[in-house]
C-alpha cells in the first residue's frame, strides 16, 4: 500500500448536503484515510471556471496503486471540483 496526499478545491456555491456526499463517495474510493482537513473558502489567485473562490479540503489516505486509477477518473469527471492535486507521498 502506498501514502497519498489529495488537495481538493471545490465550487464554493456547494450546497453542504452535495459536498457531503461527494466527499462519502470519494472516501470509499481513498481506502484508509489517516488525514482529513477542511480548509474552507478561500480567494483563489487567478479565477477558475470563472470561480474566484474555493473550498479547499486536504486529505492523506494509504491504498493499493491500482485502486488510484478509478479514484483519479472520478475527480476528473466531477463538475463540482475546480482543481485536485492527487500525489503520492
Amino acid at each position: 500500500m502506498n501514502n497519498y496526499a489529495l488537495t481538493l478545491v471545490l465550487k464554493p456555491d456547494v450546497e453542504e448536503k452535495a459536498r457531503k456526499e461527494l466527499l462519502e463517495s470519494m472516501a470509499k474510493k481513498m481506502g484508509k484515510k489517516e488525514k482529513e482537513e477542511e480548509w474552507g473558502v478561500r480567494d483563489l489567485a487567478y479565477p477558475i471556471k470563472h470561480q474566484r473562490k474555493g473550498y479547499f479540503l486536504h486529505y492523506q489516505f494509504c491504498v493499493e496503486p491500482k485502486d488510484i486509477a478509478p479514484l483519479d477518473k472520478a475527480l476528473k469527471l466531477d463538475e463540482d471540483i475546480l482543481r485536485y492535486l492527487l500525489v503520492r507521498v
